[in-house]
């Protein structure tokens, strides 16, 4: 068994005093950015691990990070659970272990707090996806340093992480117009998310812009009030293509027009957002837009250690650019 590697060692390799790597590897000031990623890069080359029971004793914190998710976004959302193992990782980088919590249906409507911000348990909070406006109210009382991942709200000033919605929205409707599409319907309730409204708004900002008409009967819902996904209502007048708020309900909506007797793309073309599972799943494969879940978890968990270690820091609203990713669902048309 190898020497466990002390701070006195990795101050040895780098020349550099042990006051220095401690404080590089606990985040506080007085080292600068270049030195601090220099000594964690060379901690991690040469196996460091430190006791982190002695120092949250020591330092009277947990160096744990809660992750609190609605029940109604979690329990059938892949992308979200792939969105949190990627939490997982990055927060480890930055010694901290993390903490899931999913927060019932009732415990959202009563506003019953995460049972990990009691007793200091956690030192900061990462809400992964909507929660309801009087939950956040209640959220805002408690003394716990936290950010918003994967959505926002106006009448909140809370820190948030999201991907480009409006602009992803946009990029995919042009896309299809490029191809030939001006009937153009949208696949989500508008109203359920922060995210999926952004999406909808890019998708009509690229139909305003090529003057063409919205046709209310083409909007269609995905979910009921509880976040669970319901049967597409499609209209008897079809559109000759579907925006879909997010790969799974593109998926099914596939499906949906397949048992209809339709042909994807030849019929209806089909293009959604994040390019997780099921755009690859499906048959044919979706065109989509592709959202980092590795550079918004690599986001959020800078951001938030900077704010636990400095109370007055504001990162505000940090938005992750994406890519359209082209497949096979969509046909271009006369």
């Amino acid at each position: 068994m190898g020497k466990n590697i002390t701070m006195k060692d990795i101050a040895k390799e780098l020349q550099v005093s042990t006051v220095t790597v401690s404080k590089a590897l606990s985040d506080k000031e007085g080292v600068s950015e270049a030195v601090r990623q220099k000594i964690k890069q060379k901690a991690d080359e040469m196996g460091y691990r430190y006791n982190s029971l002695a120092r949250s004793m020591k330092e009277g914190v947990s160096y744990n990070v809660g992750v609190v998710v609605a029940e109604r976004f979690f329990s059938d959302n892949a992308f979200y659970a792939n969105l949190y193992q990627r939490l997982v990782i990055e927060l480890g980088k930055e010694n901290y272990s993390c903490i899931l919590e999913i927060l019932s249906y009732e415990d959202e409507k009563q506003d019953v707090m995460p049972k990990m911000i009691s007793g200091n348990k956690v030192d900061g909070l990462i809400v992964l996806g909507q929660l309801k406006k009087h939950y956040v109210t209640a959220l805002e009382k408690e003394d716990i340093t936290y950010m918003f991942l994967d959505w926002y709200d106006e009448q909140f000033a809370i820190d948030t992480v999201v991907s480009d919605n409006v602009y992803g929205g946009c990029i995919l409707t042009n896309y299809l117009i490029e191809n030939g599409h001006r009937r153009i319907g949208f696949i989500g309730d508008i109203m359920a998310t922060s995210s999926i409204l952004d999406r909808y708004l890019g998708y009509y900002k690229a139909l305003l812009q090529q003057k063409i008409p919205i046709r209310e009967d083409w909007i269609i819902k995905d979910r009921d009030e509880n976040g669970h996904y319901i049967n597409l209502e499609l209209p008897d007048d079809m559109p000759t293509a579907f925006v879909c708020n997010c790969d799974e309900i593109a998926y099914y909506l596939v499906k949906q027009l397949k048992d209809s007797g339709y042909r994807v793309p030849e019929d209806i073309s089909v293009v959604s957002f994040d390019d997780f599972i099921y755009a690859s799943l499906c048959n044919p494969q979706l065109t989509t837009f592709r959202i980092s879940q590795e550079m918004m978890a690599e986001t959020v968990v800078d951001a938030l250690t900077r704010k636990m270690n400095d109370r007055t820091y504001h990162a505000g609203r940090k938005v992750i650019s994406g890519n359209i990713v082209i497949r096979d669902s969509v046909c271009r048309i006369k």
